[in-house]
């Protein structure tokens, strides 16, 4: 199967299942010296892992990394890196009786119309459990575009349902505000407007009591990115940060900068004036979210991700069987009610792929040229 690698000079393979042994990445282009271990690694899968609060699904999975090679004496040595992370918790029993019938929503019509066959439990290759591994490669992108320019990746949960977040400044919210309420406790939707978040938490009850889920969106924002990352026709970094974000499952749009706001704009309110600010030249604004004509200009590069309700519920629905007969479905096994407090360390992961594989882009076209 192709479509399995992604990335140029930063680039990661993933391969596994849903209800495989395990996922396992390998990432090619991770400079030597860049220090790495399995506790680096664990922070992000611990974000993203199942089983985590009330409002996500008690599938019970460690997660626990284990590098494979590419790493020697707590430092990358240029090689390839290889992650593997096992899965432990399947219960491929709850797909049985549903295993020629077509879930709305899902990938199961679409698997059988191209392959012929499908990997009916969980969903097989199209299950967002594939995410895990491309998670821990995050970690390694995050490490490598920290220690190159100070770069920094955080995505929080900015709407569910009709519930809006109120952030006034995107690029001033810490990953503390993110993870934890002010009394210290979890923030278990991730959204650091906690009268937005409380509100949120228990429209995510309602509808997980209902056998139903809902969905919302997620903002991702990267600081200290520099500005000539980017190239200005096909390989744009709009264009690739939107196929890292479109390539995760359930993502329906993405929109950077003032995105669909600028419809009814004039030129004259939508352009950013430019300026210097301590001899670095910057915008007043930023509605342009941080790239121009595909290439970074070093102001925050914001981005948001519309993610789907969950599609697997308890509640019968219509459906057909592989031969076209009307039927009904109701998914067992456990789901996400709503998808963004998970969604948001897989986001993160693919935004910090995409800008270190063109930070090291510009670094082998342009720093031999300087």
């Amino acid at each position: 199967m192709a479509g399995n690698s992604y990335g140029q000079a930063f680039r990661i393979t993933t391969a596994g299942e849903s209800h495989g042994p395990g996922n396992v990445v390998i990432i090619d282009g991770v400079p030597p010296g860049l220090p790495l271990s399995v506790d680096d690694l664990v922070v992000d899968l611990d974000r993203r892992k199942p089983g985590q609060s009330k409002i996500v699904t008690q599938r019970k999975e460690s997660d626990t990394p284990e590098i494979l090679s590419g790493v020697f004496e707590g430092q990358t040595t240029g090689t390839s890196l290889a992650i593997l992370v096992r899965n432990e918790d399947q219960r491929s029993r709850d797909y049985s009786d549903i295993k020629d019938k077509y879930r709305p929503g899902h990938a199961d019509y679409t698997f059988d119309a191209k392959y012929g066959s499908r990997d009916y439990r969980g969903g097989g290759r199209s299950s967002a459990r594939e995410t895990v591994v491309r998670v821990a490669a995050g970690v390694v992108a995050k490490k490598l575009i920290a220690q190159a320019f100070d770069g920094q990746v955080i995505g929080y949960v900015c709407q569910v349902g009709d519930i809006k977040a109120d952030i006034s400044d995107p690029s001033a919210v810490t990953l503390d505000q993110v993870e934890k309420r002010p009394d210290g406790s979890a923030n278990i939707v991730r959204c650091p407007d906690i009268d937005a978040a409380d509100r949120m938490i228990d429209l995510i009850e309602e509808c997980r009591k209902d056998g139903d889920s809902i969905g919302g969106a997620a903002e991702i924002v990267a600081t200290g990115v520099p500005a000539g990352l980017g190239e200005p026709v096909f390989d744009k970094l709009k264009a690739d940060l939107a196929k890292a974000l479109f390539s995760l499952p359930a993502v329906l749009g993405v929109e950077y900068g003032i995105g669909f706001g600028c419809v009814p704009m004039r030129g004259s309110e939508h352009n950013d004036l430019f300026t210097t600010d301590s001899s670095r030249i910057v915008t007043r604004s930023n509605r342009h979210g941080g790239m121009l004509g595909g290439i970074s200009t070093g102001m925050p590069i914001v981005l948001r991700a519309a993610v789907k309700p969950t599609s697997s519920l308890p509640i019968e629905q219509e459906t057909v069987n592989r031969d076209g007969t009307p039927t009904t479905i109701s998914t067992k096994g456990r789901h996400d009610p709503c998808l963004l407090p998970r969604f948001i360390p897989m986001a993160e992961a693919m935004v910090a792929i995409t800008i270190a594989d063109h930070w090291l882009r510009w670094r082998g076209q342009c720093e031999a040229t300087t």
